[in-house]
């Protein structure tokens, strides 16, 4: 029988979790972005090879995600958004936890709450990613090798639609990030 617990996290408790990041920030801010990436996939893969409660596993894959985002160069992401991505791994790149992950079940619940964070902060980002892989592996299924249009040529153009959609998305959307842009 398992029982579900609710957490109200307040305002306070978001500037706490706050100050926490721009913590790591500053700490991995001397590092190269291969450090920064290979820090945080080495805590996903930790996460992983643990026994993860499933408020935990469940938001493991949006962290991978973001990871691959900014590996992926047929993506392109833009310095801009580039360095976003990389402050939202910059906790996940420090080994120090809030609460230590050798604690059973609650260990895990700090980097629970910071990769929920950091989901919602990047939730458009994550989606327009999301949206961009699915149209490059439909179109690899449906053309093949034969396609007489370069797969440069059709990925630039998904590209260009998809972050002209996410501009807008931003632009338009009046709900409060997370956390700033500042980090």
């Amino acid at each position: 029988m398992s029982i579900q617990i609710s957490i109200d996290i307040s305002d306070q408790d978001l500037e706490h979790f706050r100050k926490l990041m721009n913590e790591a920030v500053e700490k991995v801010s001397g590092l190269d972005e291969s450090v920064i990436i290979e820090k945080a996939m080495a805590a996903c893969d930790e996460m992983a090879n643990a026994n993860l409660p499933d408020f935990v596993s469940n938001r493991l894959g949006a962290l991978r995600t973001l990871v691959e985002m900014v590996q992926d160069e047929d993506w392109q992401l833009p310095e801009e958004e580039k360095a976003d991505v990389l402050s939202s791994l910059a906790y996940f790149s420090e080994p120090q936890d809030l609460v230590p992950d050798d604690i059973p079940v609650l260990g895990y619940l700090d980097d629970a709450i910071m990769i929920e964070l950091v989901i919602q902060d990047m939730s458009l980002d994550l989606g327009a990613y999301r949206e961009f892989t699915s149209f490059r592996s439909t179109e690899e299924s449906r053309r093949g090798d034969d396609a007489s249009v370069s797969r440069e040529s059709w990925l630039e153009g998904k590209r260009k639609e998809i972050r002209g959609n996410l501009r807008r998305k931003r632009d338009s959307s009046k709900r409060r990030r997370v956390f700033s842009r500042v980090f």
